[in-house]
């Protein structure tokens, strides 16, 4: 079987603790798919929020998923602490991958990584748009562009 592989940086600009809930958990009694998925939502707005975007207004744009990549690399239960790592890569002309790593607090153990590929649209007509300067800037930096 073929494996998918991520490559995340080795330092990412953002992290956030989140505790895995037991609503969490699937039946084989460890952190679902499902689950994880909502967790990087949590952290990606949480991101967003600390830069003063948000997923409707980032920067003049609103943005929507349109792909998204795991590779799972411990079991989490419920009660673990993790430390969800976000940052900002490959910049295209519409969009870019926010990109996540998920570590165990208790051991250090890497838990998972991620990818979304993140379109931006304009809010009114729903069509792409470049991609906002803010976020541009994030992903050069690590910290969104200062404003007079």
């Amino acid at each position: 079987m073929a494996r998918l592989v991520l490559t995340t940086p080795a330092s990412l600009p953002f992290a956030t603790e989140i505790e895995v809930r037991v609503t969490d958990l699937n039946y084989g009694n460890h952190l679902g798919h499902d689950a994880l998925v909502t967790l990087l939502h949590e952290a990606r707005w949480r991101f967003l929020r600390a830069h003063g975007l948000s997923e409707l207004d980032c920067g003049g744009a609103s943005l929507v998923v349109g792909d998204l990549a795991v590779v799972y690399r411990a079991e989490c239960i419920a009660g673990d602490r993790l430390r969800i790592e976000v940052g900002v890569a490959d910049v295209a002309r519409v969009g870019c991958d926010f990109v996540y790593r998920v570590t165990r607090l208790g051991d250090g153990r890497l838990a998972a990584e991620a990818k979304t590929g993140i379109v931006f649209l304009d809010p009114r007509s729903r069509r792409p748009v470049q991609v906002p300067p803010a976020i541009a800037a994030i992903a050069a930096t690590g910290h969104p562009e200062t404003q007079p």
